[in-house]
């Protein structure tokens, strides 16, 4: 058996190369001892190939190079296998410097040759395979070029001597020596012509327009996903299941008993009839995230939210498990892996759930369409905004209190800007949508019967007066929770209860208990209430399978933290919301409603400046500095928490490419 270890920088196509060598031929677990996910597969039945999370270095500071550098010293490996961008050599290149200290023979296989010819670089392979004493092939993985009869010149570079210098000096002499060695073996074009991604980062990166695009584009989604495909398409498909299932099968059963009735029609189909319409509306959200994804615009909302993140004591790189949040809290839940700091990966793991995952869509589609029909893209963004803001003050608010340390470097590969394939595309928007179906077919339809049972009995057995039944007996307990964000009404508490098993459970059971949604709502909710009940559903405790996985990662402490704090939150937030939006329906006339909205705007800018000013640890800043004070000033104690350490580090990988 030939063991093979796949190792790479990230963003050079490892895992497209994994899936390519292996097919189907895959298996996944964990690391013993640590949940880093573990891919195992199979070229050939005799060579397996294990791939290792993807890394710059072997400093053995985060995780993920911790697993690697265990794998290699530990395991019985046969030969390395290190995927390189054939774009960016001198970076990638220190890591295979750094693989050649554990004397197994190496294989570089050299990736992305399409896009450094179109900037006009020129390798000569074999020069590069004898400068380096390694084996070099060739490829483009995405187009499938280069990989033909692999196993048999693997095999035979596992076989070969191998001599290659394991003494490369320190980091500053290993890149010296990488550049003499690229420069025998390279051409690069004389002018640094600007690329593509260049003139668009030039753009979407600027410092001042690069928020307001991010919105926009923000926008630009919802608009494509609630007013131009995803909302028609809900309808359309809302329609048929009324029109073809619904009627007839309540047509069916006019002469059924009534408890049976009430089972299938109101239970069964109401239930899953009220959710599943909501199917297209959520493909056509992740369809646009990944086209965000696969073009390599979402990188740059990571680099973006960098400086913001440090204001918080964050690293920007805590902002991509936050970014999946928006796909699903548990998977976020254990990106936070992948962050260096302890600090950082307990803070993120309890604001990751704050986003605005793809089951909360549901209710949004929902309230929007009933109570906010003119502006559906608007109140959508604003609520993923809410969940952002949130997130931040939450972070803020730890830093300050439970947890103070540094801030983490933050270094990040952004991707070039790319076309992605349809079939891309259309893959990745099935994977994160088929959670949704397997839910409805699953958890919805247990729940939809679960609640029907207890929304159509009570002790004296089966009653069709709903205010009678078990439900109502619960939901008038907790309804008083819930008063001051302005709805009372117990059958809006049980759903809200029921969404702590998984949020599209809401709309399963409004639609049960309530039936025809768009006519009852507006009898229940204001304009108010209802954008509160929005921002509790956007803020509130995660669901059980988030829970699970933040008790599974980091503990009872954490996951209970996590349970109460995001409800306590959740509350205050759809209170003031009540509040403050009643007090502003209330006012008689614009310029009053202007005036207090520019005294709220001044008491948040002066108490967020309040939490986000010096501590006393830092007496000798000034706070004149360009980052928050301390940036030129040596006599600080905390000068290396700073912003400018960041920047210095991005520099410093900018003059390596």
């Amino acid at each position: 058996m030939l063991n093979i270890a796949l190792l790479g920088n990230p963003n050079v196509g490892k895992t497209t190369v994994f899936n390519l060598l292996t097919g189907s031929n895959q298996y996944v677990g964990n690391w013993p001892g640590v949940t880093i996910e573990k891919k195992e597969g199979f070229l050939e039945d005799d060579i397996k190939i294990v791939d290792l999370p993807g890394i710059y270095a072997m400093d053995t500071f985060s995780n993920e190079e911790k697993v690697s550098k265990s794998f290699l010293e530990k395991e019985d490996v046969d030969l390395i296998l290190n995927v390189v961008d054939a774009s960016n050599l001198t970076r990638n290149l220190y890591l295979t410097t750094q693989l050649m200290q554990f004397n197994k023979p190496i294989v570089i296989l050299l990736n992305m040759l399409d896009v450094a010819k179109a900037r006009g670089m020129e390798i000569d392979t074999h020069k590069l395979a004898r400068e380096f004493g390694v084996t070099v092939i060739p490829i483009v993985a995405k187009k499938k070029e280069g990989v033909d009869d692999i196993a048999s010149k693997l095999r035979e570079a596992a076989r070969k001597p191998f001599i290659y210098s394991t003494n490369w000096g320190n980091e500053e002499e290993t890149y010296k020596i990488i550049e003499e060695k690229l420069a025998l073996c390279t051409n690069f074009p004389k002018e640094d012509k600007k690329t593509i991604s260049d003139k668009i980062d030039s753009i979407v990166l600027h410092p001042i327009f690069a928020y307001p695009i991010f919105i926009g584009l923000l926008l630009l989604l919802f608009k494509f996903t609630f007013d131009w495909v995803g909302g028609p398409l809900q309808e359309g498909f809302a329609g048929l299941i009324e029109n073809y299932i619904a009627a007839p099968a309540d047509a069916a059963l006019a002469n059924s008993s009534p408890w049976f009735r009430s089972l299938i029609v109101d239970g069964i189909i109401g239930g899953l009839g009220g959710t599943l319409p909501f199917f297209p509306l959520i493909c056509t959200l992740f369809f646009g995230i990944s086209l965000f994804e696969d073009s390599g615009y979402m990188s740059r909302t990571a680099f973006l939210m960098d400086r913001i993140m440090k204001k918080v004591g964050l690293s920007g790189k805590a902002f991509i498990p936050m970014i999946m949040g928006m796909g699903c809290s548990s998977p976020a839940i254990m990106a936070t892996r992948t962050l260096e700091s302890e600090k950082d990966r307990k803070i993120t793991a309890l604001i990751a759930p704050l986003m605005t995952c793809g089951a909360k869509l549901p209710v949004y589609a929902l309230f929007v369409a009933v109570f906010f029909p003119k502006n559906q893209a608007l109140v959508t963004a604003s609520l993923y905004l809410v969940g952002i803001v949130a997130a931040i003050i939450v972070a803020l608010f730890l830093n300050r209190t439970t947890f103070k340390n540094e801030v983490e470097p933050f270094i990040l590969e952004l991707p070039e800007y790319k076309v992605p394939t349809i079939s891309a595309l259309l893959k990745n928007t099935w994977n994160k949508s088929k959670g949704f179906l397997v839910k409805v077919v699953t958890i919805m339809f247990a729940m939809s019967v679960v609640i029907w049972a207890f929304s159509s009995f009570n002790f004296n057995g089966f009653t069709e007066n709903i205010n009678d039944s078990f439900l109502a007996y619960i939901g008038k307990v907790i309804a008083p929770i819930f008063r001051p964000l302005g709805f009372s009404d117990w059958r809006t508490s049980v759903a809200l209860l029921t969404g702590l098993g998984a949020k599209e459970v809401v709309v399963n059971t409004l639609s049960i208990l309530y039936g025809n949604l768009p006519e009852v709502l507006p009898t229940v909710f204001t304009g108010v209430t209802a954008y509160a009940f929005l921002v509790f559903t956007a803020l509130y405790t995660p669901c059980i399978a988030a829970l699970a996985t933040m008790r599974k990662e980091y503990g009872n402490k954490m996951m209970l933290t996590s349970l109460l704090y995001q409800f306590a939150l959740a509350w205050v937030a759809g209170v003031i919301v009540n509040i403050v939006g009643s007090a502003f329906m209330a006012a008689k006339s614009p310029i009053e409603i202007a005036i207090t909205a520019v005294i709220v705007v001044i008491t948040a800018v002066i108490l967020i400046r309040i939490f986000t000013r010096p501590g006393s640890s830092c007496s000798s800043c000034s706070g004149g500095g360009e980052n928050g004070g301390c940036a030129n000033c040596s006599a600080c104690g905390n000068l290396k928490t700073c912003s400018m350490k960041n920047e210095n580090l991005l520099d410093q990988m900018n003059k390596r490419k």
